[in-house]
């Protein structure tokens, strides 16, 4: 491929773009050169692009020609701005080009909820937010309005740079699922650093509650997350949630694999007041978890549940479309039998081909676009006729037909944690190997982030330097 922009800082973001029409081996035939010049003319901004190329070694030629005129506004984000219009212009290029609509139009982001929001203020109100996502972004009707009531869903959204939540990762699995790309390892091929991490994980943690005293945050959420936590052992988990004594409304501990969960770790996670787990079958088809890479079966996962009902927790549980040779019949029974031990919240993903999973090395299959289309558009008719409320809502790259997840909820069970995360509108102090602190400045709307290594033996032997960042970050 022969992709010249005149300005390299765009050139990501335009790759994403061609990157939702053609495969890798069509790209290598799409040559394109876009000029960006602009003249001022005093308060107007007058934006002009060209962009010419062919495709298919040259029997699709193309020469488009567009201009803007930003506000007083937009020319203080001028990079912004033509990041936008260029992405906008050439989808719709590309999308004449292949006779091809996206669901999510010439969107590439993870949160389309938060340029809704965008949209929202600069125009006014929530129906011309979903508008303009229609008519200028491209967004298909049925999308949009899916932007349009997650937002609506989200009264619980409180800016307030006093409240923080607080996240620990434990990158820990009882197994490797061929579509995932966290640095989870399976637990019995790391042994030996799970003690280790665990104690680098707690002097961490005592480092974050310091943080928090000084600077006189208030907690307001714990969530602990993965990996799998009940991949250790209850008496490994009863000394990491020994120390997290905030009295928050929402603890949440992801409990995704059945084959991990306890009576003595439930009684672990009730004695220090957890309120909400994840129990997550992805599919309850045995043929598919076995091609996935679970060691679990469905039976396996009504027999976690019905286990963890006496505790009174809120229960998630998760379901993916797109899976190895799945047919939309057989996601329909999962989300069905799903429904029938009516947990207080569902997620429905969408397949996202990862670049560091065992999927994108070529071990695995994932669903046919239309296929997958139907899973999602039925999982959301579906879930608002049984009472859930899609609540929040992020899109990956490379996801199967360019779609989304989206987490849907009964009413007043939303899980604070996934709003403030998804629409980043709250400071979050992360702790563990690849956790992403990030502190929250709500007269700037901006967000600075603190990341920590991903390596397991690099988050062991570099701990204190990994603590010194993040006082850094937070004094």
């Amino acid at each position: 491929m022969n992709l010249n922009i005149t300005n390299e800082k765009y050139y990501d973001e335009l790759l994403l773009v061609i990157k939702l029409f053609f495969s890798e081996d069509e790209i290598e035939n799409l040559n394109l050169d876009f000029n960006v010049s602009y003249t001022f003319n005093n308060p107007v901004l007058e934006t002009h692009f060209d962009i010419t190329g062919n495709y298919n070694n040259g029997d699709v030629s193309i020469n488009k020609s567009f201009s803007y005129s930003l506000t007083k506004e937009q020319i203080n984000k001028f990079d912004k701005y033509t990041k936008r219009f260029l992405k906008i212009e050439l989808y719709n290029i590309l999308s004449s080009l292949t006779n091809t609509k996206l669901p999510w139009g010439s969107l590439t982001g993870i949160r389309p909820t938060k340029l809704f929001y965008e949209l929202k203020k600069e125009l006014g109100s929530s129906i011309l937010a979903k508008n303009e996502l229609i008519n200028t972004f491209k967004v298909s009707p049925q999308k949009a309005n899916v932007a349009y009531e997650v937002t609506q869903n989200q009264s619980k959204i409180e800016i307030n740079d006093n409240l923080v939540d607080l996240y620990v990762n434990i990158p820990f699995c009882t197994s490797k699922c061929y579509y995932c790309s966290f640095i989870s390892a399976p637990i019995n091929k790391c042994a030996e650093y799970v003690e280790p991490y665990i104690t680098a994980l707690i002097k961490e943690i005592n480092a974050v509650k310091n943080i928090i005293n000084k600077k006189n945050y208030i907690v307001k959420t714990i969530y602990i997350g993965g990996g799998t936590p009940t991949a250790l052992s209850a008496e490994q988990l009863d000394r990491i949630l020994s120390e997290l004594t905030y009295p928050v409304n929402e603890f949440t501990v992801e409990a995704g694999r059945p084959d991990t969960i306890t009576k003595e770790k439930l009684d672990v996670l009730k004695k220090h007041n957890v309120t909400r787990i994840s129990i997550n079958p992805q599919t309850f088809s045995n043929k598919t978890l076995k091609e996935i890479g679970r060691a679990h079966t469905s039976e396996d996962i009504i027999k976690a549940y019905k286990l963890a009902l006496p505790y009174n927790f809120s229960v998630n549980m998760d379901l993916i479309a797109g899976l190895s040779n799945e047919s939309f019949n057989t996601f329909k029974k999962s989300l069905l039998k799903t429904l029938e031990l009516e947990p207080d919240n569902i997620t429905i993903h969408t397949l996202s081909v990862k670049r560091t999973s065992k999927l994108s090395e070529g071990e695995g299959t994932k669903g046919e676009t239309n296929e997958v289309t139907k899973m999602i558009d039925f999982s959301y008719k579906t879930l608002l006729e049984n009472g859930y409320k899609p609540y929040y809502l992020y899109k990956q790259k490379n996801m199967v037909g360019n779609l989304e997840n989206i987490g849907y909820t009964k009413p007043n069970k939303e899980c604070v944690f996934n709003i403030d995360s998804m629409e980043e509108v709250a400071t979050i102090l992360a702790c563990g190997a690849n956790a992403i602190s990030k502190r929250f400045y709500s007269l700037q709307n901006r967000i600075e982030r603190n990341a920590n290594v991903k390596n397991l033996a690099d988050y062991i032997n570099r701990i204190d330097e990994i603590i010194r960042k993040k006082e850094e970050t937070f004094k």
